[in-house]
């Protein structure tokens, strides 16, 4: 039975999203969804928070539970137990002055779509991340960028009964307050120890970064993926490497800097444990308030210029380029028959073709997609039908990820899966995870990629993707990424020869 409305206050304080976090960061699984760029219909409000009165996680079918100080390990689909609790805890829809009543906030990894669609299993899995984290908040604060207003949230869950769920709501919603006021901290943390890892201030700085690609190789497996798309495979594979380094900074403090390199406006924090996301996103992958859905594909990519003539000549580069057109078109069909297996007939448009965005560093296409969920299906029939994103798959979907596994060495974990929020009255927010450092241990891992058609330039395509990688690098205190030494971890000359060898790499036909 659904719960009443949360309690909700306006606070009296400054609406300045990096403070205010900062008295959350070191609390178990803190997290900071943050419009960093305000951008009409898009990024407008910062939500965070911490001490989840549960944490899901999955690896798999392998799931662990964490409540109330407890743990607990079983087996299932990792979307069918989120569904499960979502259903549990789900509040009456209620007219807040902000879009988020408490709810899971966390990330759905790129691999959970191995649960998804039958893929190879090739690449390596060496950060061992889970596949799926999400917390469950029954308190959150949110910056209104636009009117400077603060708010607080506090749901009383996972308390049932009336009685009980107001008073925990109520002293919750006191404890948030007196935290992010300076006058005392939260209670101790219902779910997880106090989190460990991230990067040592004193980390040394490196001068390289490590690679599973060099230009050559990068350019081999772009070659590789046109003789596909040749074949009639694919259309457009989206490609990927990724670099990593010794830490040299507190992954907080990297957050901070990449904010005022390359603000967005679906930009992220996580704090869960051992690893901690840093993400500068501005490509959103599903919206969902009511049963209307809407998702904004990014294809086409363009650098800033260094003067005010190189950056109009770029844009206009970017805007007229028939191939990067091509590619989004591609990608909006996909999304629209993504879209059209859990929307009511008739309702899947395209308000928006094409439109140029502008950031810090880069230039990009972008598209709207939208439909109305059809009767009976939920946000979680929407995240099956559409996870991953198109726009960082290729199209087709299931064909493209198949030559991802085998083009790429490593499994791409957090990178291009989703960062954001279930409410629990049934909104969401979601984008898509790219511009983003995960940290582990005491390295820093960056991934960058890029859409490859026919038409594609192989060293172009690898300069694009040192364009992206620009404000990651810059934001761990570093210089751009061509002054940068690269050390290759594996050849991929030699590592594709031993998968030709074992069978890997044959066109289908």
């Amino acid at each position: 039975m659904p719960f009443k409305p949360p309690l909700v206050e306006k606070v009296p304080l400054p609406p300045d999203v990096v403070a205010l976090f900062e008295r959350l960061a070191d609390l178990p699984y803190s997290f900071l969804l943050d419009s960093a760029l305000l951008m009409p219909g898009l990024g407008r409000y910062s939500i965070m928070g911490a001490d989840p009165f549960l944490v899901l996680r999955a690896k798999g079918k392998r799931l662990r539970i964490q409540q109330e100080g407890k743990a607990f390990s079983c087996y299932g689909h990792p979307l069918e137990k989120l569904r499960e609790l979502l259903i549990l805890w789900r509040l009456d829809p209620s007219e807040l002055p902000f879009p988020f009543a408490g709810g899971a906030v966390g990330y759905f990894s790129y691999d959970l779509g191995r649960l998804l669609e039958r893929l190879p299993s090739l690449a390596a899995d060496d950060l061992l991340t889970p596949d799926l984290c999400l917390g469950f908040y029954d308190t959150a604060a949110v910056v209104d960028r636009l009117t400077g207003e603060v708010w607080l949230v506090s749901t009383g869950l996972p308390e049932r009964e009336p009685p009980a769920a107001k008073r925990r709501a109520a002293k919750r919603l006191e404890e948030l307050k007196s935290l992010l006021s300076g006058r005392a901290s939260l209670s101790p943390g219902a779910v997880a120890p106090k989190p460990q890892g991230g990067c040592p201030q004193n980390a040394s700085p490196a001068s390289f970064l490590e690679a599973h690609f060099d230009e050559d190789g990068y350019c081999r497996a772009v070659e590789r993926a046109r003789e596909y798309i040749a074949a009639g495979d694919i259309f457009v594979v989206n490609l990927s490497q990724r670099f990593s380094l010794p830490c040299a900074a507190a992954p907080w403090t990297v957050y901070k800097r990449l904010r005022e390199i390359s603000p967005a406006p679906m930009a992220a924090y996580l704090n869960f444990g051992e690893f901690r996301v840093a993400c500068s996103s501005m490509e959103r992958f599903l919206h969902v308030i009511g049963r209307r859905v809407e998702t904004r594909p990014i294809k086409g990519t363009r650098p800033r210029g260094k003067d005010p003539a190189s950056d109009a000549r770029l844009r206009e580069e970017l805007w007229n380029s028939e191939k990067e057109r091509a590619e989004l078109a591609m990608i909006v069909d996909m999304e629209r028959n993504d879209l059209g297996r859990v929307c009511r007939p008739g309702s899947v448009r395209v308000p928006e073709l094409y439109r140029l965005e502008e950031y810090a560093t880069v230039f990009h296409l972008v598209s709207t997609v939208e439909g109305e969920l059809a009767a009976g299906k939920d946000v979680v029939d929407l995240l099956a039908a559409t996870f991953p994103g198109g726009s960082i798959t290729g199209a087709p979907k299931v064909r493209a990820m198949e030559i991802i596994e085998e083009l790429e060495p490593v499994r791409r974990g957090i990178y291009t899966g989703s960062i954001g929020y279930l409410s629990f009255d049934g909104k969401a927010d979601l984008n898509i995870v790219i511009r983003t450092l995960i940290f582990k241990g005491d390295r820093a891992y960056l991934q960058v990629g890029g859409g490859i058609t026919y038409d594609s330039d192989p060293r172009l395509e690898y300069a694009e993707t040192l364009d992206k990688a620009r404000a990651l690098v810059r934001a761990l205190g570093l210089g751009d990424p061509e002054t940068l030494r690269l050390k290759t971890l594996t050849p991929y000359g030699e590592r594709y020869a031993r998968r030709r060898g074992a069978g890997y790499g044959r066109l289908s036909r």
